[in-house]
C-alpha cells in the first residue's frame, strides 16, 4: 500500500491500487462469512429517516444484492472499485470488494430501497434492533445528525478497523466527494461521544441481524381492511363516488380539521412514530384526548396561535409559580410548516389543546362556563429529547399539577427528592396518557432543616426504544418539567465522566442534598439541571469532608446559569452564582473556586478546588499561597479580598471564582 499526495491540491486522497476482482465462489463465500459484518456496516451508514424499521430490512437488502450480476464480478476480470485490503485475490479481496459495494450502496440507496420496495418482507410485524442504555440513546442521535459520509467513515474505522488512509482511498473510490473531511469529521464524533464509541457500535443495539419483533399498528390494520373491503364492494357495484373514510395508511399525516383561519391546520403523526424514529421529540407524539376530533375547538386554538388576537387568547397575569407566557411571541410565517396536534381534551373542567410548531409548545386552554377567557401559553421546545419532551403540563391549580405523559413512558411514579431511601409512589395514567394531578410540594421529610420537600417525577421509557432507562423530571413553572442529572465525583486516572440520570440510589441521594436550592430556578426557563460533583476535599482540624458542586442550569434558549455550592457537613453552603456562561457544561469543563471558611474552633482558612484538569492552585491579594493538584487549603488572618488562579497542564492558566465566608463550619 502507498499514499499519494496531488500536489498543488487541499485535497490529498489515499491512492490503492485496485485487487483483481474475485470469482463468483470466492465472493460468494466472502458474503456467507461476514454477512453480519456487511449488514451493521449497511445499517449505521443508511439515513436514519428511512425508520428502524425499513432501515433493517434496507440493510440486509442492500447486502444481499451486493452480488448483483451487474457490475458482479467475472472470474479474471478486474474490480469496478478500489479495494483496501491485503490481499490481491481469496477471501481478502473478496471482502474488501463486497464491503466497497454495500458503502456505495448505503451511501446512496436505490430508489427501490429509498420507497421502501424490493425490499425483504415482514407482513405484520415491525423489526428493529434491542433497545440499549442512554449512552447507545445518545451515540444513536448523533448518528443521526451526521452526514451519510461521517457515518461511514465512523463504521469503516470502528468497526472494520481500517486506518484512516484506507478509509479516505475507499470513500474516494465511491464518490465521496471530500472523503478527507468525513474521516476529521468521524474522528471529532468518536472523541465526543466518548472512548466506547466503538466498543458501543458493536453491541447488539447496533446490530441489525440480532432483532425485536413488534406489531404494526393494529388498529390501523382493522381500519384498513375494511376500507380495503368498502372499497372492493364499491367497485363492484360500479360505484363512481368518493368516500372519505378514517383509513388512510398510518405513515400519512392528515389534518385533524377541514378549514382553518390563515390556512393552518393542524396535522397528526402517526401513532407508533415514536418507537420507529430516531428523534424521539415532540416531532414524535401523536394525537390524543377526547376532544382530538373536536373541529370547533381546534379552530380556535390555531386561530389564537396564528395571530394572537387577544380576543381569543388573552394571556394570564404572571404570578408566582406560573410558567412564561409568550402569546403571540412566534407567529406563524408564510411558507413554514403547520403545527401539529399533540392532545385536545377535557381537563379540570377545562378544554384544553397542545400544539407543537417545531419551535415551540403552545397550549390553550378554554375554562369551564361562567369563568375567565381563554388563555395561550408559548414557550421554546425546539431542543427537546426523550426526556426533556416526556411530559407536559396541562393544569395547575390548589398546589397541584396535571401532567400529559409521552406515549414512550411505560411507568410514571413520583417522589421527594429530600427523601431518597423512601420507594417512589405510583402515579395512575389514563390511556391517553394523562395522569392524575400531583401534589407541588411534598410534606416535609425528617432532617430537611427546614426545606420544604420537592415533588419529582420519576419516569422509565419503554423498553422498544431504551432499556433501562429511568429518570427525573421536577415542576419549576414550565409547560416541560425540568430533567434531573449528575456527574459523580472524577476518578483518577478515567476518563472525564458525562451526566447520568439521576434515578438510581446514588444520584436520588446526591440530589437529596440540592434539592432546597431547585425552587430558585423557578418560571426561568429550565430545560435541564446537572448536579456535578467537581471535587472533594479533606477540611482542615479534621472537621470532616467537603465537596464541591457546580450544579447547571440550561434554558431552552441555551443561556446556561452555574451555581457553585460547598457541602460541608453541617449543610450546604452557596459559593457563587454566575450567569449565562458555558462553564460547568461540555464546552466548560475546566473549574476552580473558593471561599473563606471558619472551622468550629474559629480558625480562618481560604478553601478552595478544581476540576480534574487543574495541576495547582495559587492565591494572592490578602491570602498569598500555593500548592501543587487540585485542592488548597491555606490559614487567611483577614477576610480581604482575594485572587485564585489554576495551572492547567498545558501551562496555561484558569481564574477562579471567589466568594463570601463561610462560617462555623456550615
Amino acid at each position: 500500500m502507498h499514499v499519494s499526495q496531488t500536489n498543488g491540491t487541499s485535497d490529498r486522497t489515499a491512492r490503492i491500487p485496485a485487487p483483481r476482482s474475485p470469482s463468483r465462489d470466492a465472493a460468494e463465500a466472502a458474503l456467507v462469512e461476514h454477512y453480519p459484518a456487511l449488514v451493521r456496516l449497511a445499517h449505521l451508514i443508511l439515513p436514519p429517516a428511512l425508520g428502524r424499521h425499513r432501515r433493517v430490512l434496507a440493510a440486509h437488502a442492500l447486502v444481499q444484492r451486493s452480488l448483483a450480476r451487474r457490475g458482479g464480478p467475472h472470474a479474471g476480470g478486474r474490480g469496478v472499485g478500489v479495494g483496501v485490503g491485503v490481499g490481491v485475490g481469496g477471501e481478502d479481496s473478496a471482502h474488501d470488494w463486497l464491503r466497497e459495494r454495500v458503502v456505495r450502496g448505503a451511501l446512496r440507496p436505490p430508489l427501490t430501497v429509498a420507497l421502501g420496495v424490493a425490499l425483504p418482507r415482514a407482513l405484520g410485524l415491525r423489526v428493529f434492533p434491542r433497545a440499549g442504555g442512554t449512552d447507545e440513546l445518545a451515540l444513536d442521535r448523533a448518528l443521526a445528525a451526521a452526514d451519510p459520509a461521517t457515518r461511514a467513515a465512523l463504521a469503516l474505522t470502528a468497526l472494520e478497523g481500517l486506518a484512516p488512509a484506507s478509509v479516505v482511498a475507499l470513500l474516494h473510490a465511491v464518490g465521496v466527494a471530500d472523503p478527507e473531511r468525513a474521516v476529521s469529521s468521524a474522528e471529532r464524533l468518536g472523541v465526543s461521544c466518548g472512548p466506547g464509541t466503538a466498543g458501543l457500535l458493536r453491541g447488539p443495539e447496533f446490530d441489525p441481524c440480532t432483532v425485536h419483533l413488534r406489531p404494526t399498528d393494529l388498529l390501523g390494520r382493522r381500519r384498513r381492511v375494511r376500507f380495503a373491503a368498502l372499497a372492493g364492494v364499491l367497485v363492484l357495484l360500479g360505484g363512481s363516488g368518493v368516500v372519505a373514510l378514517d383509513g388512510s395508511p398510518a405513515s400519512t399525516p392528515r389534518p385533524v380539521v377541514s378549514a382553518a383561519p390563515a390556512g393552518v391546520v393542524p396535522v397528526r403523526v402517526p401513532a407508533e412514530r415514536w418507537a420507529d424514529t430516531s428523534r424521539v421529540d415532540f416531532t414524535a407524539w401523536p394525537a390524543r384526548g377526547d376532544r382530538a376530533d373536536d373541529q370547533g375547538l381546534l379552530r380556535r386554538a390555531v386561530a389564537a396561535w396564528t395571530t394572537g388576537s387577544p380576543r381569543t387568547a388573552e394571556p394570564e397575569p404572571r404570578t408566582a409559580g406560573s410558567e412564561p407566557r409568550t402569546a403571540g411571541s412566534e407567529r406563524r410565517t408564510p411558507g413554514s410548516e403547520p403545527p401539529s396536534l399533540l392532545y385536545a381534551g377535557d381537563v379540570d373542567g377545562a378544554r384544553v389543546v397542545l400544539l407543537h410548531t417545531g419551535r415551540s409548545l403552545v397550549r390553550y386552554t378554554e375554562p369551564g362556563a361562567g369563568h375567565a377567557r381563554p388563555t395561550l401559553v408559548e414557550t421554546r421546545a425546539d431542543d427537546s429529547d426523550v426526556t426533556t419532551a416526556a411530559a407536559v403540563v396541562l393544569t395547575r391549580a390548589g398546589g397541584r399539577t396535571r401532567y400529559l405523559l409521552a406515549p414512550w413512558i411505560a411507568e410514571a411514579g413520583v417522589r421527594d427528592l429530600r427523601d431518597p431511601r423512601t420507594a417512589a409512589r405510583p402515579l395512575r395514567v389514563s390511556a391517553d396518557g394523562a395522569a392524575d394531578p400531583v401534589s407541588d410540594a411534598a410534606p416535609q421529610t425528617a432532617g430537611s432543616g427546614g426545606c420544604a420537600g420537592l415533588t419529582a417525577l420519576q419516569l422509565r421509557s419503554s423498553t422498544r426504544i431504551v432499556e433501562d432507562h429511568a429518570f427525573l423530571l421536577v415542576d419549576l413553572g414550565g409547560l416541560s418539567p425540568v430533567h434531573l442529572t449528575w456527574t459523580p465525583l472524577p476518578v483518577p486516572g478515567d476518563p472525564a465522566r458525562s451526566p447520568r440520570e439521576a434515578a438510581g440510589p446514588l444520584g436520588l441521594a446526591a440530589w437529596s442534598h440540592a434539592a432546597c436550592s431547585l425552587p430558585l430556578l423557578r418560571d426561568s426557563g429550565v430545560r435541564a439541571v446537572n448536579r456535578w460533583e467537581f471535587a472533594a476535599q479533606t477540611l482542615p482540624e479534621r472537621a470532616g469532608r467537603a465537596l464541591w458542586i457546580c450544579s447547571r442550569a440550561d434554558t431552552w434558549e441555551g443561556r446556561g446559569r452555574v451555581d457553585v455550592t460547598l457541602e460541608l457537613p453541617g449543610g450546604t453552603v452557596p459559593v457563587t452564582t454566575v450567569r449565562d456562561t458555558a462553564a460547568c457544561g461540555r464546552f466548560g469543563q475546566d473549574v476552580l473556586a473558593g471561599t473563606l471558611w471558619s472551622a468550629p474552633h474559629g480558625t480562618r482558612y481560604l478553601l478552595a478546588a478544581g476540576s480534574r484538569r487543574i495541576v495547582g492552585v495559587s492565591a494572592d491579594g490578602a491570602v498569598r499561597a500555593g500548592a501543587r493538584g487540585r485542592v488548597l487549603a491555606v490559614r487567611a488572618g483577614t477576610s480581604a479580598p482575594f485572587r485564585l488562579s489554576g495551572r492547567l497542564p498545558d501551562g496555561s492558566s484558569l481564574p477562579g471564582w471567589t466568594t463570601r465566608t463561610v462560617e462555623g463550619g456550615g
